[in-house]
C-alpha cells in the first residue's frame, strides 16, 4: 500500500540510504512477531508444554525463530514488491503458510509416501523444525543445525538483495 499511495515517493526524495525505508518496516515486523512468539510460547508453557531446554538452548532456539522470521519478512518484502495490487501482494506470500505442515512438524518423514517424503527431507522448514525440536525436547540436532541457520541465511540475503534490487529500479512505469 506504501508503494501506491505515495509515501514511497517521498522516501525516495529524501537523503536517506534507499534501503533503509525497507529496513525500517522489516525490523518494525520482526518485533511484532517475536511479540507474538513470546505470547505463544507463554501460553505453550501455561497449557503444560514442558521442554527440557535449559537457558543456552532457549537463547538458541530464540534466536533461530528471530533468524528465520526475518529471512521470510525480507522474501514478503520482496514478494509484495513485485505485485501490481495490494491484495495481490498480501495474498501472494500464503503458500509459504504451507510449508511447515509439509515437514517434520507433525509426523516423522519416514511414514510419509515417497514423493512426499522426499519433498519433506529438502524443504527448509523440516531442518529447522528439528533444530527447535532438539534444542528444546533434548533430543538429537544432527546437521539440521547447520541446515536451518544456511536456509535462514539464504532465504534471508536472497529476500534482501530482491527487495532491494526491485525498491531501487525506476518507480516510472
Amino acid at each position: 500500500m506504501d508503494m501506491t499511495e505515495g509515501i514511497i515517493a517521498r522516501f525516495r526524495t529524501m537523503d536517506i540510504a534507499r534501503v533503509s525505508v525497507l529496513t525500517g518496516r522489516v525490523i518494525g515486523s520482526l518485533i511484532q512477531t517475536m511479540i507474538a512468539i513470546a505470547l505463544v510460547i507463554c501460553l505453550a508453557l501455561l497449557l503444560g508444554f514442558g521442554p527440557t531446554a535449559g537457558p543456552l538452548e532457549w537463547i538458541t532456539a530464540i534466536g533461530l525463530l528471530a533468524m528465520i522470521t526475518l529471512a521470510l519478512i525480507w522474501l514478503a518484502v520482496a514478494l509484495g514488491m513485485v505485485t501490481k495490487s495490494v491484495e495481490t501482494a498480501s495474498n501472494l506470500p500464503l503458500p509459504l503458510i504451507l510449508l511447515p505442515f509439509l515437514g517434520s512438524g507433525f509426523v516423522p518423514t519416514e511414514s510419509m509416501p515417497t514423493g512426499m517424503r522426499w519433498f519433506a527431507e529438502y524443504q527448509p522448514f523440516t531442518p529447522i523444525m528439528e533444530t527447535l525440536r532438539g534444542l528444546l525436547m533434548g533430543t538429537p540436532i544432527g546437521n539440521s543445525g547447520i541446515l536451518a541457520v544456511a536456509w535462514s541465511a539464504g532465504i534471508g540475503l536472497a529476500g534482501y538483495l530482491w527487495a532491494k534490487r526491485l525498491f531501487n529500479r525506476d518507480p516510472t512505469p
